[in-house]
């Protein structure tokens, strides 16, 4: 190799290391997406809401949170007085207005007690964060724990019609994207194989009213109140929907029944 070729070569190498260690090879935007992806999977965390949730506390709130965190830590050889004081931390972060944080504390009830019921209890409390939350990142983290947490109590007690009305409903409350549809044919499916349950026709009855399907949804509730002529949840809907297409008489009949 001549001298040309050498220092062709010795420069060729500095333009490279030059080019690789001078300049971020990362373009902008793909460096924004991560970041904005860390913060979207940090920002569901379960100890990042509790972390948050305590700075917008007062100092009694605070002082109630950390005597039950107290409570908590001396009951830990204790299963049965552990499960009370979880409960109590719960209640305490639902009364405060933190559903999922609610939710999370209930979870971990249901993982001790292994029953249907308990897991009903967490997927009913995330449930409510997720008509709560105006925060979709929030809504999401309480949506998927929900679904999981109503999915456990099916495989415990699959015959609990329940427990898939739930389900179907946190479908209904948080499409999503893939399979928008996915609740309201879960709660169609549910109606076929179970004509006569009121809890299934009140929820088709209640959708058909948010969309602006009265007739249809009369046909459901009107059903419903035939098996169960006292079932508040039908009485209400319907003078809502008989409201909604100008029937005054029947408007007012079952909205002097409704006890709110």
């Amino acid at each position: 190799m001549n001298r040309n070729q050498i220092l062709l070569l010795v420069v060729g190498i500095l333009l490279f290391l030059i080019l690789y260690f001078g300049f971020d090879i990362i373009p902008q935007k793909t460096k924004d997406l991560e970041k904005s992806r860390s913060l979207n999977i940090e920002s569901t965390g379960v100890n990042n809401l509790l972390k948050e949730a305590m700075t917008t506390l007062d100092a009694q709130q605070k002082s109630i949170i950390e005597a039950i965190n107290l409570d908590v830590q001396k009951s830990s050889k204790d299963t049965a007085t552990l499960i009370e004081r979880i409960k109590s931390l719960s209640g305490t972060w639902y009364e405060f207005g933190f559903p999922a944080i609610s939710g999370s504390y209930a979870e971990d009830i249901a993982g001790m007690l292994k029953t249907d019921e308990s897991w009903s209890m967490a997927g009913t409390t995330y449930a409510i964060c997720v008509k709560k939350s105006e925060d979709q990142k929030v809504k999401d983290f309480c949506s998927k724990r929900a679904v999981k947490a109503f999915e456990n109590a099916i495989s415990l007690a699959p015959d609990n019609i329940e427990h898939r009305i739930n389900l179907a409903i946190c479908y209904v409350d948080n499409p999503m994207q893939d399979n928008p549809m996915q609740g309201i044919l879960m709660l169609r499916e549910l109606n076929t194989n179970n004509p006569k349950n009121v809890a299934v026709l009140n929820q088709l009855g209640k959708l058909a009213i948010q969309t602006n399907q009265t007739e249809r949804a009369l046909v459901r509730l009107e059903s419903a109140i035939a098996l169960e002529p006292e079932n508040q949840t039908t009485i209400c809907l319907l003078a809502t929907a008989y409201k909604n297409i100008g029937n005054t008489a029947k408007a007012d009949e079952y909205s002097n029944k409704c006890v709110n």
